[in-house]
């Protein structure tokens, strides 16, 4: 990975921090994007450390907002002109609903529309450099999830689990979709399960899932930079050189739902999403 540009969301704890700092020890300079500055100062310092002959850069964004996810991904795509891995990992999980100021159901806006919008602004720097990669963090929380099209916001009935695990399967699509326009271009789009890993991921979800959550963890999560090898895996193994589409779990090539392996629905979400975002979905 040296001299390799690395853009990661949800870079400043858990699988994505974990992520970042392997790629950095292995020559790695990493862009980060993050919603707390210190989190973010302290995860730069990690980072400089592991990689002390690059510095890592950190861009501030909400990625559960329309405008800053543009905003950013406009902010990164002209101060990196080549990017040679994109890891879009930010997400979380709500026990009640709430909509942002675009009218976006939040755990849909952050989970899947952070991905769909922060990639397709920074398609273009991608594709100028050779044997670029796009790796999305999924999830298995999305087996037994189905999309409703005429509820994609979850007004009529909410449960955040459930919803949680509906965006997960938006992520597996929007890969899907994603691979099927990028094939002749040199770029691969590949996702993942990371497994059930002991990060701050639903400590600030609230209700019952925040305490169910707690209680888990201790006894059946792994650490951090385990979850994080399917993501290095993705990000630069010559195995995987020239794949893509595909949903792994520990670095082998799984198989995710049914639902998850819908084309039309995959071409369907990004339909809807292109209007939501107001962009071209130029891929």
């Amino acid at each position: 990975m040296a001299a390799k540009t690395v853009v990661i969301t949800g870079a400043t704890s858990g699988i994505g921090e974990a992520a970042a700092l392997e790629l950095a020890r292995r020559g790695a300079r990493i862009v980060l994007v993050a919603r707390d500055a210190t989190r973010a100062e302290a995860t730069l310092v990690k980072l400089r450390a592991a990689n002390p002959a690059v510095d890592p850069v950190a861009h501030m964004a909400d990625l559960s907002r329309l405008a800053e996810m543009k905003r950013v991904a406009k902010e990164i795509a002209s101060e990196e002109p080549e990017i040679d891995v994109l890891i879009n990992n930010a997400g979380a999980m709500f026990s009640s609903r709430g909509e942002t100021e675009d009218g976006l159901e939040k755990t849909f806006a952050l989970n899947h529309m952070s991905y769909f919008v922060v990639t397709e602004l920074l398609l273009a720097n991608l594709k100028r450099t050779k044997g670029a990669r796009i790796v999305s963090t999924a999830s298995d929380a999305h087996m037994g999830a189905k999309l409703d099209f005429d509820d994609l916001q979850s007004r009529r009935r909410y449960s955040g689990f459930a919803v949680y695990g509906k965006s997960k399967l938006c992520n597996i699509l929007f890969n899907r979709e994603l691979a099927r326009r990028l094939e002749g271009s040199g770029v691969t789009a590949n996702c993942l399960h990371p497994g059930f890993v002991a990060t701050r991921f639903g400590d600030e979800s609230g209700g019952i899932a925040q305490v169910a959550i707690r209680i888990v963890k201790p006894v059946g999560a792994i650490a951090p930079r385990e979850g994080a090898k399917t993501v290095v895996y993705l990000a630069l193994s010559p195995e995987v050189e020239g794949r893509s589409g595909g949903y792994y779990y520990k670095e082998k090539l799984s198989t995710p739902s049914r639902a998850a392996q819908n084309d039309d629905d995959a071409r369907r979400l990004w339909e809807i999403s292109t209007g939501l975002a107001g962009l071209g979905g130029s891929a």
